[in-house]
């Protein structure tokens, strides 16, 4: 049955013009027909003007469905013809490579059936991102991958993919590195590849190198390297303002299952196990930026389902896969597998085992280096690199590790808790910048300052911690020195309440022996120490110990003024030889001023500490 004529031009209407020209996306599949109709009408919501499919092997109406889009006009379908000794994959990439259609488009992105792209850029658009890439002389996009895991789902939903799961992996997560590349394409010049093209051997030396200028996912220039080599981003490289892969590599136990019993297109051996299934169902922090595509996506599909070959095609594939796990599950193999896969789920994401990589060998790749090659690294080494912004607690330094803005623990999503210095914290990206998410996942987060706490309160009685945060360092010294009374400040918005929800967490509600304010220390109508909020906190509370954190943004004239007469000891955490060297150079002259000297062993342990005489 055919769409009659006003249907069909309605459908190839669906087909998008760009001012960039061909934007084409390039995927392999294997009985992706449950899937298929999803994945296609996203890819044409975002903005690509050609989709190319090539399938091997296929018994569950993929192909089918391919062939009926390419009737329609809306993308085109080629099989997958496999030489003896080749990988369906490399194989379709030779392919795409000869292909007219391929050579022909302007911007080509290679990438697989269980990934879709969502445009994070503030057009929400290919066209819009272009725009601005381009205009910064770009000629491509490294788009980082996000690891979506199962949510909690266990059973089969026809719901589609990207608003079943929501959860992620930590976007700091190294092993969810992986990268698919959006360029401009030249078959003159360019090797196809399933994270990124290489350039051809013939042109390494032609000066064609110095004209590829590639961006990360956040729009910033790639790092010279990667022209040559990589599939993976690195710390300084990896970014997610414009654009993601989301890749949603397991999805349901039950949509794990039908792709386990059906290989899978690269053919890759004890692909779907339960170490897999641990590495790839990464829930740690919810990511919803891609439902921004929804709508659109949801309208074209719509429309795609009013063909009534394409429908047929579509129920058949769903009522297919809904016939199989009835039957499926009655077999004890499924119960067993179903099992194992759920106690996969609670590897926590700093035990995950991955295959690890094949160790790099130094002379081998010098070997291959083209001169060009070399000359490019050899004067990237010799340039200073920018460092990405570090943020305390995670090999990084000197950067607040909460969230900018309000701060509150997640209500609507669950959320990891875990121990840190025998204190429960959550690995909440409501609370948490990135980097701190992936601090408290790993139990590092502030760790140094918390371990050493007890050194710089001892035997002190009252404890007044500025710009405490949620306060891990105060509370670990209130379970280690008996005695102990601290007052928590911090005027972060939302900051207290969340600090206060994670002390009843871990037990702490006795509010004689644990206060939190979040009063400003310097009120609008200062006009000098004696009107500032510090200087209540100091006469209300009287601390013997006053511990001064980075994000109070205490000016050390206006500590040195306040009434510090039942203050002993100042402490100031630093994360680095030269902010110690900083806080040296502000506060010791005006601290000394006050009766302070610096004790210099004690700065060791991650603070310096100011004190005089009782």
């Amino acid at each position: 049955m055919s769409a009659a004529p006003d249907d069909a031009l309605a459908l190839r209407n669906l087909k998008h013009t760009s001012s960039h020209g061909t934007v084409m996306a390039v995927s392999m599949m294997k009985d992706e027909a449950p899937y298929l109709l999803e994945w296609f009408a996203h890819h044409l919501a975002v903005g690509f003007t050609d989709i190319l499919v090539y399938t091997n092997d296929c018994t569950d109406g993929t192909v089918e469905m391919l062939q009926r889009l390419e009737e329609l006009g809306l993308g085109y379908h080629r099989p997958n013809v496999i030489r003896e000794g080749v990988k369906p994959q490399p194989s379709a990439l030779a392919h795409a490579q000869a292909e007219p259609l391929v050579g022909a488009a302007d911007w080509v992105m290679v990438f697989d059936a269980d990934e879709f792209l969502s445009i994070n850029h503030p057009s929400g658009h290919l066209d819009g991102m272009l725009d601005d890439a381009v205009a910064l002389g770009a000629n491509g996009i490294v788009v980082t991958w996000r690891i979506f895991g199962s949510n909690g789902v266990a059973d089969w939903s026809r719901a589609p993919v990207t608003e079943q799961y929501t959860r992620a992996a930590p976007p700091l997560w190294r092993m969810g590195w992986g990268v698919k590349t959006l360029f401009k394409f030249d078959p003159e010049y360019w090797k196809l590849g399933i994270h990124r093209p290489t350039i051809k051997n013939k042109h390494l030396e032609d000066g064609f190198p110095d004209t590829v200028h590639w961006l990360n996912g956040s729009g910033a220039k790639m790092e010279d390297y990667f022209k040559f080599r990589g599939w993976r981003s690195i710390r300084r490289t990896v970014g997610f303002d414009w654009a993601q892969m989301n890749h949603y590599a397991v999805k349901s136990i039950d949509s794990y299952a039908i792709r386990k019993l059906r290989g899978n297109v690269n053919n890759k051996a004890n692909k779907y196990n339960a170490d897999y299934w641990s590495l790839q169902d990464r829930n740690e922090v919810p990511d919803t930026r891609i439902l921004r595509h929804a709508e659109r996506r949801a309208a074209i599909m719509t429309q795609l389902l009013t063909d009534p070959v394409l429908r047929a095609l579509h129920e058949a594939a769903l009522n297919r896969v809904e016939q199989r796990l009835a039957e499926l599950r009655e077999t004890e193999a499924y119960k067993a597998m179903r099992a194992e896969l759920i106690e996969a789920s609670k590897v926590p994401i700093t035990e995950v085992e991955a295959k690890p990589p094949q160790a790099r060998d130094p002379a081998k790749i010098a070997e291959l280096m083209s001169r060009v090659e070399k000359r490019t690294i050899e004067t990237a080494a010799a340039t200073p690199r920018k460092e990405p912004a570090p943020v305390s607690g995670w090999n990084a330094k000197g950067v607040d590790p909460y969230r900018p803005g309000k701060v509150a623990l997640s209500q609507d999503t669950p959320i990891d808790w875990v121990r840190s210095q025998e204190i429960e914290l959550p690995a909440d990206p409501q609370l948490f910048s990135p980097e701190a998410v992936m601090a408290v996942l790993a139990g590092k987060f502030d760790r140094r300052h918390a371990r050493n706490i007890a050194f710089y309160v001892a035997g002190a009685r009252r404890l007044l911690d500025l710009g405490a945060g949620v306060g891990l360092s105060p509370i670990k010294a209130l379970r280690e020195v008996q005695g102990l009374v601290a007052m928590l400040q911090d005027e972060g918005p939302g900051m207290v309440s969340a600090a206060a929800a994670i002390h009843r967490r871990n037990g702490l509600t006795d509010t004689a022996t644990l206060k939190l304010v979040s009063g400003k220390l310097r009120l609008a109508h200062d006009q000098g120490a004696e009107a500032t909020g510090l200087a209540a906190y100091l006469r209300d509370f009287r601390p013997d110990v006053l511990r001064v954190n980075r994000r109070a943004g205490l000016a050390p004239e206006v500590l040195a003024a306040a009434p510090l007469d039942s203050v002993r000891k100042i402490v100031l955490p630093v994360d680095s030889d030269a902010e110690l060297e900083a806080c040296r150079t502000a506060f010791g002259p005006l601290l000394a001023a006050q009766g302070f000297a610096e004790d210099a062993e004690a700065a060791r342990n991650g603070s310096a500490l100011f004190q005089r005489p009782a």
